[in-house]
């Protein structure tokens, strides 16, 4: 594959200077190309700067775009910011950093091409992409996890391995063009980063690079992945459902994961042995499964790494059991579609909601899901289109919001039918998030019953009131341990 864009002492843009940037940077170093890091963060740019790296803020480097052969961007640049416009507009390539793994990785930079299996969709990714890494290990096979799961693909490409299992979002799927991996999987599409792709159909089309490899894999119980099976450039194509499968499927039958695609029939693990709850986590296994069976995993494995599967941080993690209530953080459910899923694998649920929904729509979510809904608390910014959302398809169900100082005197037009309103006031330098989730697990206790569950599934993120989802779940886990108390 062509580096010539790469060739000694070529200027390249380095555009984002956090972890994508520094792999990149680390990347780049062995190849005497001559790098220049823009950031928008002076800070970060100072770090680099103070490391020997030339530096510029992003506007001066779109204003001199001509001046570099190529730029190298972080996954955070949407195509609508003024950089890519700029070298867009110039001719200049743009490469994002898997863009990049993936043309030094097929030229041999690292030595024999890694086999990629990559996994992307709008939910489920990280789970099933530790999924897959957990049955290519339990077969014996050397295997990296890594991509937007953690660990870029440029580092891994720095440890020997045969296969990369790598977890791949629509943004960085944007920004590689080039990539064919092994196998390549799409587990589900559903509005998400609407405000990133600017429509469902772009970030359709970012989603289905994967499928462009040996093996393409889509799950047939979602109509938008489905769809991408029958067009897919791979010459295997697989789908996976949760019913009984047809052949060239993997499904379920009698309890079981079956394989009719690598295989004439072959039982391959128990449902029942699959620790992620619901629904959502057959389809996740059903997909690892599918990729890990791509490249000759036995049964036997995959049935072993599923058996000592263990769920990811803020993944429908049960926190506590109190009073016959259980509170299960699902901070990770960062859009509607996620959010459906977790609140559809328990009976009956006290919903914690809210946050930036990105442009998505709730309407189908709170339609499909009402059935199961005892109550509802509602956090951050975006909570009235949720609240909306209920007026009209959960109208029996009680509805507190929560909400903040600044705009407490909003809710009444804001939000439709409320039971009661929680209004927070954090403590001298008490953060809002820890102050609005302890009064949003106060409100959710207070609607819950023995066996119901309380449940943060927010379908939204969560920078308006938190740092990160990590951040929002911890805040939840916290509120939870101290009404146990």
């Amino acid at each position: 594959m062509a580096l010539e864009l790469l060739a000694s002492g070529a200027p390249v843009l380095v555009a984002g200077g956090g972890i994508t940037g520094r792999s990149v940077l680390a990347a780049l170093a062995p190849l005497d190309v001559v790098p220049t890091l823009c950031d928008d963060d002076p800070a970060i740019r100072r770090q680099h700067a103070d490391a020997g790296v030339a530096t510029v803020s992003p506007a001066t480097a779109a204003q001199h775009i001509t001046d570099y052969a190529l730029v190298i961007i972080s996954p955070g640049f949407a195509p609508t910011a003024p950089l890519p416009v700029a070298a867009a507009a110039a001719g200049v390539p743009i490469w994002g950093d898997v863009e990049l793994a993936w043309r030094l990785d097929a030229s041999g930079h690292y030595g024999p091409p890694r086999r990629w299996l990559a996994v992307t969709g709008t939910n489920g990714k990280t789970t099933t992409t530790s999924m897959l890494h957990a049955m290519l290990t339990a077969a014996g096979l050397d295997a990296r996890l890594c991509g937007n799961i953690g660990n870029p693909v440029l580092d891994a490409l720095r440890e020997p391995a045969d296969l990369l299992a790598v977890e791949l979002s629509s943004f960085q799927l944007h920004w590689a063009p080039s990539v064919r991996p092994e196998a390549g999987a799409v587990l589900n599409i559903a509005e998400d980063h609407l405000d990133w792709h600017g429509s469902i159909a772009d970030y359709t089309a970012a989603k289905a690079r994967v499928l462009r490899g040996r093996v393409a894999v889509t799950g047939l119980d979602d109509p938008r992945a489905a769809a991408l099976l029958p067009t897919a450039q791979a010459p295997v194509r697989v789908g996976f459902r949760l019913g009984e499968p047809a052949a060239g499927e993997l499904g379920v039958r009698d309890g079981w994961l079956v394989d009719r695609a690598f295989s004439d029939d072959l039982a391959l693990a128990a449902v029942s042995s699959i620790p992620v709850p619901g629904p959502v986590g057959v389809l996740d296994a059903l997909a690892a499964a599918a990729l890990a069976r791509s490249v000759g995993a036995p049964a036997e494995a995959i049935a072993t790494a599923l058996a000592s599967f263990r769920v990811g941080p803020h993944r429908a993690q049960v926190v506590a059991v109190v009073d016959e209530v259980s509170y299960v953080d699902d901070s990770k459910a960062t859009n509607p579609h996620a959010a459906e899923g977790s609140v559809l694998a328990y009976p009956r649920v006290v919903w914690i909601a809210g946050g930036l929904l990105k442009g998505a729509s709730v309407e189908q979510t709170v339609a499909r899901i009402a059935s199961r809904l005892v109550g509802v608390v509602l956090i951050g910014r975006d909570r009235a289109q949720v609240a909306e959302a209920l007026s009209r398809h959960a109208p029996d169900v009680p509805v507190v919001p929560v909400v903040t100082g600044e705009d407490a005197v909003m809710h009444a037009t804001a939000e439709p039918r409320v039971t009661n309103v929680t209004e927070v006031v954090p403590r001298p330098g008490e953060p809002v998030g820890a102050a609005v989730m302890s009064a949003a697990v106060a409100a959710a206790k207070a609607l819950a019953r023995p066996g119901d569950t309380v449940l943060l599934a927010p379908a939204g993120a969560s920078f308006d009131q938190f740092t990160g989802y990590a951040d929002r779940g911890d805040a939840f886990a916290a509120a939870v341990r101290a009404t146990a108390r």
